[in-house]
């Protein structure tokens, strides 16, 4: 054994890795429920929304299978045996966990910057620049798991803090940048359309709390990141981070039958009202008249969120 060799703190290294465990398997268990939901609740939907839905829990599927595989290495198959976790190379689950995270949340973040696309009347250079955000951070991501490989032992992570808290660190920018965009282009379709502000508020209200969960979790892992850095802490609260971004997915998916009043995205316009249901009955609580000699500021808003 080194001479160097010092026993770890469970509580903040195998301790922190059964709470990211069980906190990241309840997320993942959510996340079931919410594609569930959405297959049972939009059986006609696009299939492009289908595959993506399944692409994304696939994702979730092995990122859980590797933090379960982690936590099964450090307290069962090196039980009363710290060395690996003091001394050893970093286990290679977590690591490619940290890239199966950073892969779930482009796409997410890539599906939201479309929303912003559509909303902003195409408006490309904010798009372009929200897009470039999104690959620039999957690619320092990326950039990390290569460096992590490198690495001799746990002790050394410090070599890789710069980069690590880069990529963070535009994953917060990001998600910030990209409700806020939201927020600014819904804001002024509010106060153009007075008519359509209730839905219009809607809308922004999930657009701040899509993206203040995600940054919120984001900005913490990065501040934790950078005090203890050697340590499973940081670690812990990703396991959760990459849950959140396809939680938010899914919701957002979930979601278009109680903001639009549809069934699904291929039900054809034959309601003269907009309605806000709340359940499958499909009852409409709220009803707006609307008129038939021209396009309505609800119809619009409603084909650039069914497009989103």
């Amino acid at each position: 054994m080194p001479a160097e060799y010092v026993l770890p703190r469970f509580d903040n290294t195998l301790g922190a890795l059964l709470v990211g465990f069980a906190v990241s398997a309840t997320a993942f268990g959510m996340l079931t429920i919410q594609v569930f939901t959405y297959y049972r609740r939009f059986p006609q939907d696009k299939a492009a929304y289908k595959a993506l839905a399944a692409l994304i829990w696939s994702f979730s599927v092995v990122d859980q299978s590797f933090v379960g595989y982690a936590v099964y290495f450090y307290t069962v198959t090196n039980y009363l045996n710290p060395v690996p976790l003091a001394t050893g190379k970093p286990q290679w689950s977590l690591i490619l966990q940290m890239t199966l995270g950073a892969v779930v949340g482009a796409i997410v973040k890539a599906c939201f910057t479309l929303r912003v696309w559509r909303f902003s009347y195409r408006n490309w250079w904010l798009t372009g620049f929200l897009f470039l955000m999104v690959i620039a951070q999957l690619g320092t991501a990326i950039a990390f798991t290569v460096k992590c490989f490198e690495l001799p032992s746990y002790s050394h992570v410090f070599a890789v803090k710069s980069l690590g808290t880069i990529s963070l660190g535009m994953g917060v920018v990001t998600d910030i940048s990209i409700a806020a965009a939201l927020c600014f282009y819904l804001q002024k379709m509010r106060s153009s359309h007075l008519t359509a502000d209730s839905m219009i508020a809607t809308l922004t209200v999930y657009a701040v709390n899509t993206g203040l969960l995600t940054s919120t979790i984001s900005l913490s892992t990065l501040i934790v990141f950078n005090i203890m850095p050697k340590n499973f802490v940081f670690i812990c609260m990703y396991f959760v981070l990459s849950k959140l971004y396809a939680i938010s997915f899914l919701a957002t998916l979930n979601t278009r039958k109680i903001i639009r009043g549809r069934g699904t995205d291929r039900e054809a316009r034959k309601s003269m009202n907009f309605s806000i249901v709340t359940g499958e009955s499909m009852q409409p609580s709220v009803q707006m008249p609307i008129q038939l000699s021209k396009v309505t500021v609800q119809e619009e808003i409603q084909a650039r969120y069914q497009k989103s």
